[in-house]
């Protein structure tokens, strides 16, 4: 106010006033002289004031009365110039608050008879708010006057006087109520001493309250009784008043000073016992009235609702409800009972309309709905009015399409069209609906089962806008444009779901927060403060429950109803973006209940959008699960009950698709529309942005995916992502231009979700793996028994899912690698090779992933990524198979160097291919075998290598393909090499795991259990190599035989010296021993048929045309290696204890070798009698020492000894070094009797060669064999060497037993066929090979006894027999048992035998 005090401003005043005097004086000079003279006498006043005070203002207030005097006579003069000055004046004096008490009543006073003299109405309206509007010094009585002043101007008949009137008074409330405002603010810090409270507590005791908050006590308390047509106790003279009036007065109080009822409580009590009830009471008509019904059958007339009077009241409502809801809980729930029953279809539509805007503006208010269900829903025996809220908004929404509205629709839709065609521009996109009544502009709109109903643009979203309920200046109810109660409804619940979503997502993230804040509080509180903060998480946790129940009671109470409304609208839209705002609604709410973890709800949501993605009547079995549990729940609205309504297939949506069902038998088409495809976003949106809340409902979710992207004919590709592709078989999938644009889109965003489950937890990706899983079981269902595509969405998606988790793959390896493997088995085959497809993408993915720790330092993981490669091991089909080695061999380029532990496994691969798996398996599998051995044996683990050497060994046996065959033994014998090349390196390694496995197997309290134990573990693996080696030299296929054969004998020959001594033993035995039993078991039982050419156009050599012939070279080979090894390494066998033992066997070989009917085994096995008896030596020539000068036999050795048992033993291949040892001195005695032993064994085998196969046949019915020329030959070639050993013992029994085999030898006729190569010429004599040998026999014999003791002389007279006997045959040649032979007489000599073979 500074303003008005200034010396400048009252120096102002103080002239104005005296003016405003004088100005009355000479008005009223002639006609009213008293008045004169009053002004005259206050311009002398005022002056002495202004002269005698220093504050002139005070003066002039205590002095007011006097001052104001002349201008009240002057308003009583009736005259309108008079009365104007001098209302004009008394406004100024008033404006600087010099105007005291009393003369403001005294002002009153005048006022009030100007207006029962109608004069200056405006003016006096202007005075009373200028007089109440600048200080406070009217109250009570006075004040009550000036208010009921304004009231009485506002019923005059001037519309001007009315409406300012109307203003004034609203205004001047509005004062009084501003008035206790501030009083409240100036008392605030005073504490009252409290007044006790009489008992019986009177409306009108109002003793307690301050004089401004006494005034508008009063105020509000009369305004209650004229609105319910009572006198009024303060505002007295009173003559008329209106309800409308009233009631917008009771409105703008309750709006505007919602503070003043809380804080007193006398006002509250006013709240409680007036406004309620009048409201109650005032609401009746419009409760009892139906529409329709026949007012006869009632007693009394029902009166009719009042437009005015019903909307002003749901305003009071709405702000009784949003202000004062924690004082009014019960009248509350009458009056939210009451706004239910308002939407009811038996009310008039505009009543339907202002009910449905109300509880708008209640929906926008999530806090205020939270209270609803704390205080209602939750209670045991109260009304759950929030549940009823939605529901009887769903059963608004349904009632309005099965009663369809009468009116003038073609005049509604071109008028609305006009308004919002501008702000639906997406409704342009919608070509396939009509306007109805010929209306150009294309509306959105609701349709269902005929009705049609337009989408109004009546609010923005959030804000409750109303129409209707701002219309306080109709009296007739008014029309209501068809769709607006339609659009305000759906308004209602998009805003309702925001609200209650918003705000429960912003009090559980708010609870997160505050619970993480409290365990890091409490992670390490000091011992004082523990107990403390112990009791505040407690609180905080009591805090947590409280609002958790109140979450999940809110989605309880509205779900069901919110679900029915939401999907009828949404089968009902045709406009694209109402169905997106249906849609996420939706889609919050079921995120909402998953964070809440109400599984049903959250079910029945996804399965809204679920079943508004595939088309009408989709044969979905999860689907239609869950929605019957659904559809057989109706709810119960004030007692009416509400069905679920079933979905229409009559929609006016653009058909932007048609492809097949998926379904196991052929159905006809299905048609997508574009609310399918939009449905489908949202799905996958849902699906993106809350898959961790989705828990089993993924299911859904997938199941729905997948029988869109099979209707869209979507395909897997690289990594799992879907791409369009042709449909395989039936009508071609149909797509129009529309959703070809969004199918990449579509196929994007169906990755990116997959993308996004890195992000999970681990419980929910779970969740999602397992419902792929089960996806994936059904088509694998549907695929069986027959060659139609199979669905691949469930197997492509565990890829994707798998490949975006290899950071947590362990979690869920086991789950997704198991049901790939189920995949793999499949009779299917475009279904099994993507299960293989994505099992071999996830293993190679998991082996190049950089994990943390790497591979190499967490060998579990490695297993774990490799143990599926080998179970595909189990499958038998070969496609399947084909891609588990093109795998290996990828992993084998990629990562050979570093799969360490893995090794087993992949040699395990390689070698489960069995020989029926066909030739391209075997070839692949052998190419990766192929390139371990030439690149990643040094990488390996040392245990691996037998692993390797079997493998290898393995597809030596396969008989597919040949090549393959002899490769592998070619792989061996590198193999072979790099055990020579490495030994050291291997061997230590090999003892190092020897020593850890003998401990755990001591700790366990087993033996250490692996082949060829105990051998030390180097020796084992070659022991490996020699036995697989051996297996090769039995296979069915000679070319293998013979191949294995050369390999085994170079490989012992070239490495054997690597071995230990002992092992040498195991060598023999178990792998040189055992292969020749079995082949001589073979060659003996090998089948005599001759076989025709070797298929194709290759020939058979006829000396190979048997498989006994076959056999025959093997048996050769075979035995010339086992003899050529005991003659090169005799110094080491020998030594060994049972050597002996093992020279028998061979013996018996050689024996059972020469006795073999075929002469090509018999004359080889002779060739080795010779080497091990060292005749043929393996010595260099410049290693050969001096043959004894005695003995007349080219390369003979002489009488060698092995080295003594007790001698060091040294690894080495240097003949000339050991028969430098030889040589060096005598060899002990009992080598020599051990040498004598081996040599008589060797002379007991001979003799029984050479009884035995010269023995004459008893009889000649059947082809005899007949021993050749060169067997004969070789055979007694041997003599001479081995008498050199024996001949210390060579006895008369030994020279018999010689001269029945010479005399036996000579004896066997020479077959004819081989006769050109045998008889001489005629021209001289000559001996044949074998004459020749048996004389070099006696020759050595007779030489041997000339030099021997005398107990050899007597041998003379024996051999001169033997010589005559010869000498005989020149003349009579010796029968050979009962043949037939023909002799050929030479030209001087010698007779031959000649026998001819039958046939």
């Amino acid at each position: 106010m500074s303003g008005t005090s200034s010396p400048e401003a009252v120096k102002k005043l103080l002239e104005n006033t005296q003016g405003d005097l004088r100005g009355l004086s000479l008005e009223c000079r002639k006609k009213f002289p008293p008045v004169k003279e009053a002004a005259e006498s206050g311009i002398i006043k005022v002056k002495t004031i202004a002269a005698r005070n220093t504050d002139i203002l005070a003066a002039l207030k205590e002095n007011s009365s006097e001052v104001v005097q002349p201008f009240l006579m002057g308003c009583g003069t009736k005259e309108p110039k008079i009365t104007q000055l001098c209302l004009a004046a008394i406004q100024r004096l008033m404006s600087h608050e010099v105007v005291s008490e009393a003369a403001a009543g005294n002002i009153i006073n005048m006022l009030w008879q100007l207006m029962e003299n109608s004069l200056e109405e405006l003016k006096l309206l202007q005075t009373v708010l200028v007089l109440l509007t600048t200080n406070t010094v009217v109250h009570d009585e006075a004040l009550s006057k000036a208010i009921v002043l304004c009231f009485r101007l506002h019923f005059t008949k001037d519309n001007i006087t009315n409406n300012t009137a109307a203003a004034t008074v609203r205004q001047v409330v509005t004062v009084v109520f501003e008035r206790v405002v501030s009083e409240d603010e100036r008392y605030k810090d005073v504490i009252e001493q409290p007044v006790p409270v009489p008992g019986n507590s009177n409306r009108r005791s109002v003793s307690t309250l301050k004089p401004c908050a006494k005034d508008a006590y009063m105020l509000f308390q009369d305004l209650c009784q004229l609105v319910n047509a009572d006198a009024p106790y303060w505002l007295v003279g009173m003559t008329e008043m209106t309800r409308t009036f009233g009631l917008e007065l009771l409105e703008s109080v309750l709006n505007d000073f919602p503070q003043v009822f809380l804080q007193h409580q006398e006002f509250s009590f006013l709240l409680k016992e007036r406004v309620c009830p009048l409201v109650i009471k005032l609401f009746s008509p419009n409760i009892k009235f139906r529409q329709g019904s026949s007012t006869s059958s009632s007693p009394a007339p029902v009166e009719k609702p009042y437009f005015p009077i019903c909307m002003r009241l749901l305003r009071v409502v709405s702000v009784l409800i949003k202000q004062f809801y924690s004082l009014l809980v019960t009248e509350c729930e009458i009056f939210l009972s009451l706004l239910v029953k308002f939407l009811d279809a038996d009310k008039p539509q505009w009543l339907r309309a202002v009910a449905v805007e109300s509880i708008h503006r209640l929906c926008v208010q999530p806090q205020l709905l939270r209270s609803f269900c704390q205080s209602y829903d939750m209670k045991q025996h109260s009304t759950k009015v929030f549940r009823d809220i939605v529901n009887a908004l769903g059963s608004f929404i349904q009632s309005l399409f099965l009663v369809p509205s009468t009116g003038n629709t073609s005049t509604t839709v071109n008028q609305t069209g006009s308004n919002t065609s501008g702000g639906t521009a997406s409704a342009q996109t919608n070509p396939g609906m009509l306007g109805m009544g010929g209306g150009v502009t294309v509306l959105p709109a609701f349709e269902y089962r005929g009705t049609w109903i337009p989408i109004l643009t009546v609010t923005i979203q959030g804000s409750a806008k109303a129409t209707y309920l701002e219309m306080l200046d109709k009296v007739e109810p008014p029309t209501i444009p068809e769709g607006y109660a339609m659009s305000v409804a759906f308004h209602c619940l998009l805003d309702l779901v925001r609200g209650i979503t918003t705000m429960i997502e912003g009090e559980l993230r708010q609870a997160e927060t505050d619970n993480q804040t409290m365990t890091e509080g409490t992670s390490s509180p000091t011992q004082s403060s523990e107990q403390q903060d112990l009791q505040s998480v407690s609180d905080q946790t009591d805090k947590e429950l409280v609002n958790r129940a109140v979450w999940e009671e809110m989605v309880n109470a509205c779900w069901c109803g919110l679900l029915a409304a939401l999907s009828l609208l949404l089968d009902a839209s045709t406009d694209e973006a109402a169905t997106e705002n249906i849609l996420k609604a939706e889609l919050t709410m079921a995120a909402l209940c998953g964070k809440l973890g109400l599984v049903t709800s959250r079910d029945a949501f996804i399965t809204a959008i679920c079943k508004g993605s595939l088309p009408p009547h989709y044969a979905l079995t999860v689907l239609n699960s869950t929605t019957t549990t659904l559809s057989s729940k109706s709810y119960s609205i004030q007692g009416q009950n509400v069905q679920m309504i079933s979905p229409s297939s009559e929609s006016h949506q653009q058909v932007v698709a048609v492809g097949q069902p998926l379904a196991l038998q052929p159905q006809g088409t299905v048609m997508l529309t574009s609310k399918n495809i939009q449905c489908m976003r949202t799905l996958l949106n849902l699906a993106h942005c809350h898959g961790a809340v989705l828990g089993t409902s993924w299911q859904l979710v997938l199941a729905t995916l997948q029988h869109l992207v099979w209707i869209l004919g979507l395909k897997p590709g690289i990594g799992g992502a879907l791409k369009p592709g042709r449909a395989v078989e039936g009508p071609s999938t149909v797509l129009t231009t529309a959703v070809m644009t969004d199918l990449p889109v579509i196929s994007n965003i169906l990755s990116r979700l997959f993308e996004s489950s890195q992000f999970l937890d681990d419980v929910s990706l779970h969740h999602l793996i397992n419902a792929l899983c089960s996806l994936s079981l059904e088509a694998m269902e549907m695929a069986y028994g027959n060659n139609k595509e199979p669905s691949l969405f469930a197997v492509a998606k565990l890829l994707e899912t798998g490949l975006v988790n290899m950071h947590r793959i362990e979690i869920l390896w086991r789950p997704l690698t198991g049901h790939l493997l189920e995949v793999c088995q499949h009779p299917n085959s475009r279904m099994r090779e993507w299960g293989a497809e994505a099992l071999t993408s996830l293993i190679k993915a998991g082996l190049t992933f950089n994990h943390d720790p790497p591979l190499s330092q967490n060998q579990r993981l490695q297993l774990l990524l490799l143990n599926p490669l080998k179970e595909l091991s189990n499958i038998i089909h070969p496609d399947i198979r084909l891609k588990q080695l093109e795998c290996v061999l990828q992993i084998l380029q990629s990562q050979g160097d570093s799969l360490g532990p893995g090794w087993p496994l992949i040699l395990g691969v390689m070698g489960a291919i069995r020989s029926d798996q066909g030739e391209s398996l075997i070839r692949t599998a052998f190419q990766c075998l192929q390139l371990v051995v030439t690149d990643f044996l040094p990488t390996m683990p040392c245990t691996c290598l037998q692993i390797v050497v079997e493998v290898a060994g393995s597809f030596g046996l396969h008989n597919q393909e040949l090549n393959i065959s002899l490769t592998s033994i070619g792989l061996l014998w590198n193999i072979s090499d790099y055990f020579f090349q490495r030994g050291e390196t291997i061997e230590k390694e090999l003892n190092k795991e020897e020593a850890v496995l003998q401990k755990q197997a001591e700790e366990k309290g087993v033996f250490l259990n692996r082949p060829f134990h105990p051998a030390p573990p180097f020796d084992c693996l070659w022991l490996c190599l020699y036995a697989k080696l051996g297996e090769l030299c039995v296979d069915p296929r000679p070319a293998v035989r013979k191949s294995a054969g050369q390999t085994l004998f170079s490989t012992i020959g070239a490495h054997g010296t690597l071995l230990q001594h002992s092992t040498w033993h195991t060598v023999i035995w178990k792998v040189l021993f055992h292969l020749l039993d079995r082949v001589r078991e073979s060659s003996t039982t090998a089948d005599k048929e001759k076989i025709e050419s070797g298929g194709g156009n290759i020939l058979i050599h006829h000396s190979r045309d048997t498989a006994e012939k076959q056999w025959a070279e093997t048996w050769v080979l075979t035995l010339a290696g086992v003899a050529r090894i005991f003659n090169t390494r005799r110094y080491l066998l020998q030594p060994l204890g049972d050597f002996s033992k093992a020279w028998d066997v061979l013996l018996d070989h050689i024996q059972s070798a020469a006795l073999s009917k075929n002469s090509e085994v018999s004359l080889a096995a002779l060739k080795s009698f010779q080497e091990i008896l060292q005749i043929v030596s393996p010595v260099r020539d410049s290693e050969k020492p001096d043959t004894p000068p005695a003995i007349n036999v080219p390369a003979l050795l002489g009488a060698m000894t092995a080295t003594g048992l007790g001698r060091s033993f040294l690894r080495t291949d240097s003949i000339g070094e050991r028969i430098g040892r030889y040589n060096e001195s005598e060899p002990p005695v009992i080598d020599e009797i051990e040498d004598l032993n081996l040599w008589w064994a060797a002379w007991n085998t001979w003799y029984r060669i050479g009884s035995e196969s010269t023995k004459p046949p008893i009889t000649c019915e059947k082809l005899t064999f007949i021993p050749s020329q060169p067997f004969l030959t070789a055979l007694i070639q041997i003599f001479p060497a081995l008498y050199q050993h024996i001949r210390t013992g060579f006895s008369m029994d030994d020279l018999q037993k010689l001269g029945v085999i010479l005399h036996g030898a000579v004896s066997v006729p020479i077959s004819s066929d081989a006769s050109p190569f045998i008889l001489p010429s005629y021209t001289e004599a000559v001996l044949t090979s074998l004459q020749e040998a048996v004389l070099t026999a006696l020759d050595v014999l007779q030489k041997a006894i000339c030099v021997g003791s005398e107990n050899m002389q007597i041998m003379y007279p024996a051999i001169f027999d033997q010589l005559l006997a010869f000498v005989e045959f020149s003349c009579k040649p010796p029968q050979y048992g009962q043949l037939e032979m023909k002799h050929i007489a030479n030209a001087k000599y010698n007779q031959i035998q000649l026998f001819a073979p039958n046939g």
